[in-house]
């Protein structure tokens, strides 16, 4: 037996040395690859498959995986579908400035004042329901696209309407010089196929000629095989990003997508993924130049999944967050460059069970060509697409998890230079903001605290200050370089005692919807200076999750956003004027229905919110296609032109005077 040792302890200890070794400089390896073939993307299609190497790389490190009591396994769940997408061998490897705080501009009436999508990067626009260039409103109602022509306020008329009859669904609108494009989900293809046409909604892209607004011409269409995620417009460059499952059909994996009608496929070496990602996930980025829209599309497919997104001028951004029961360290942990004993000094913090977010980056070139870059991982969770900027080259990202909220900061490389102490352990992030070298968080689970940020030494972000207030803010926006509006949902504190008086617990419920208006001057003191509470805990807003429903202007004393509410408890009360009232305007609605009314006011630091008044439309009927969107608030938004304020429904475009909202003129779209 002795001898036996002796022969095999010599033979097992060279074995080990070989394979650390090989994992010690296969670490070398380029991160980001090329599908080679249809049937290597069918592996991936069918999951990840355990090979020799694997094997031998798991019997090495058994004894380490008892110790963590995680043996081989462990789960992944996507937050976006929480599905789990497989067990998986241990060896498996977020604006800037004030001036960003803008709107989405294009070429037109130069010589009118006009507002357009608020947006968050200064020009890189976004996609949004309704879009102006101060001579037209171009808005979606059902499946159609009207052009309403606004020259004229007194007489309002529809230039034309693009019917999309195929059974998509206008979701977005970008306006680009003489160029709209529209784009549609695809949940009624005539095609046979379907896995490829109705497995999953299609993103469809098509861009009209709209030099003529009496008579629109279709220029280019085209259709990604994958559910629509966003899009941006930078320069003259559409980029169009869609991200789903991987589809198969006749044991082929398809990457085809259409233009102009005609089948194509995405090229292989057009299709990439990351050496240690398993997932059968896939997200499509398309470009257009549009001004030369008839041209040929590009249109690359990377193996990652997706749930956040967030893009500057030169770079986008792309968030997979997943939740990780994962304990054990990666192989190269163990055994890579950080030593022999890994498995004592290994950092398990971005590995510990609680999300984590994979960060990829993607450059923009000059000629607004996408190219992959770098990735990272960070502990945490972002909320949306805030929680994200770039400044100087720095990505800053606002995350949170089980310890608290906190800031990271990384440089052009995608390395981890600096990251902010914990703030507020056990609540939930609500909003963020990044505002110049300042980051404003919103946290909250009985009371809100607004935290001050100070990004200025980016290895060493501080926390400067905090305000406790009731409720919590789920959109923050500049008001200017010293205060902010904070838009989001009032509550109130309930402490339940016990039957000798003793405080058990403390709860919270929602009282109504809020706006407040910060001044942040003094960052180690930051203040509520006004509020402004509507309706009741029923109300709602799609200002809570979608900032581009939301109208201001700090020159014209501006803010307004739609709401929602039960058409007989419209009520509103200002912490400034006490000014409060029913509005009773829509007492004929049945109660089961929910109203949606347009809330304007003027806005100024000494005054804070003074309610001018509320705009309305037509109600839904009953059977009206249009409820849905009604009920979510989707379709009204609000725009100045000049001196006038537009309202745009499904069912209507209204126009009242900016100072007295009186009004001018009504024009009926169905």
């Amino acid at each position: 037996m002795n001898k036996k040792l002796k022969i095999f302890v010599p033979i097992i200890v060279i074995i080990l040395l070989c394979v650390m070794s090989f994992l010690l400089f296969s670490n070398n390896d380029e991160e980001i690859k090329t599908i080679k073939s249809d049937k290597q993307l069918s592996k991936i299609y069918n999951g990840y498959t355990i090979t020799a190497k694997d094997t031998f790389i798991n019997i090495i490190t058994m004894p380490f995986s008892f110790f963590t009591n995680n043996f081989f396994t462990y789960k992944v769940i996507t937050e976006n579908t929480s599905d789990v997408i497989g067990e998986l061998p241990t060896n498996n490897g977020l604006i800037s400035s004030i001036e960003n705080a803008t709107s989405s501009s294009n070429e037109s009436s130069i010589s009118k004042d006009y507002s357009t999508t608020n947006i968050q990067v200064e020009n890189v626009d976004e996609a949004d329901i309704t879009k102006t260039d101060g001579d037209y409103i171009y808005s979606i109602s059902d499946n159609n696209v009207i052009i309403t022509d606004v020259m004229n306020p007194q007489e309002i008329k529809i230039a034309s309407t693009i019917k999309l009859s195929d059974g998509t669904i206008p979701e977005d609108l970008i306006l680009y010089k003489n160029k709209l494009v529209v784009i549609s989900a695809n949940s009624n293809s005539t095609s046979n196929s379907y896995y490829r046409y109705n497995y999953k909604n299609n993103t469809i892209v098509r861009i009209y000629d709209i030099t003529t607004k009496t008579n629109p011409t279709l220029i280019k269409s085209y259709e990604l095989y994958e559910p629509y995620y966003t899009s941006r417009c930078i320069n003259n460059v559409l980029y169009v990003i869609s991200s789903g499952n991987l589809r198969e059909e006749d044991d082929i994996v398809i990457r085809n997508y259409k233009e102009d009608n005609i089948e194509k496929q995405i090229a292989l070496e057009d299709i990439k993924y990351l050496k240690d990602i398993q997932t059968t996930k896939q997200t499509i980025i398309s470009t257009v130049d549009l001004d030369n829209a008839r041209g040929d599309i590009s249109v690359s497919s990377y193996i990652i999944d997706i749930s956040n997104a967030y893009v500057s001028e030169n770079n986008i951004y792309l968030l997979n967050q997943k939740y990780n029961y994962n304990t054990d360290p990666p192989i190269s942990e163990l055994f890579g460059l950080k030593g022999v004993i890994g498995a004592f000094t290994y950092n398990n913090d971005d590995n510990s069970s609680g999300y984590n977010t994979e960060i990829y980056k993607f450059k923009i070139t000059q000629e607004g060509k996408v190219i992959y870059d770098k990735r990272n991982k960070i502990k945490g969770k972002t909320i949306n697409q805030y929680s994200l900027d770039e400044n100087n080259g720095y990505l800053r990202i606002a995350l949170y998890d089980n310890d608290g909220a906190r800031v990271a900061i990384f440089d052009e490389n995608l390395n981890q230079i600096g990251i902010s102490e914990y703030v507020a352990k056990g609540e939930t992030m609500y909003s963020s903001r990044f505002m110049n070298d300042k980051v404003y968080l919103v946290t909250y689970k009985t009371m809100d605290p607004l935290f001050v940020i100070d990004l200025s030494n980016e290895t060493s972000p501080k926390v400067l200050g905090e305000l406790h207030i009731p409720g919590y803010s789920t959109y923050l926006h500049p008001y200017d370089g010293n205060h902010l509006i904070g838009i989001g949902m009032q509550t109130e504190e309930i402490v339940n005692r016990n039957s000798s008086g003793k405080v058990i617990s403390t709860t919270s419920r929602i009282v109504g919807m809020k706006m407040a208006l910060f001044d942040v001057t003094d960052v180690s003191n930051p203040i509520q200076i006004s509020e402004t509470i509507i309706g009741d805990r029923r109300t709602t807003s799609a200002i809570l999750t979608n900032p581009k429903a939301l109208l201001f202007s700090k020159e014209k004393q501006l803010i307004a956003i739609p709401v929602n509410n039960y058409s007989e408890d419209f009520e509103i009360a200002s912490s400034n004027n006490s000014y409060s009232s029913i509005v009773n305007s829509y007492i004929n609605y049945n109660k089961s229905y929910t109203a949606e009314g347009y809330f304007v006011y003027n806005i100024n630091i000494e005054n804070g919110f003074n309610l001018k008044g509320i705009i309305t439309h037509q109600a839904p009927t009953k059977n009206s296609s249009a409820y849905k969107y009604y009920n979510n608030s989707k379709l009204l938004r609000g725009l100045y032109i000049d001196e006038n304020l537009y309202t745009v429904s499904e069912s209507a475009v209204k126009v009242n005077n900016i100072n007295t909202l009186e009004l001018i003129s009504e024009l009926k779209i169905k």
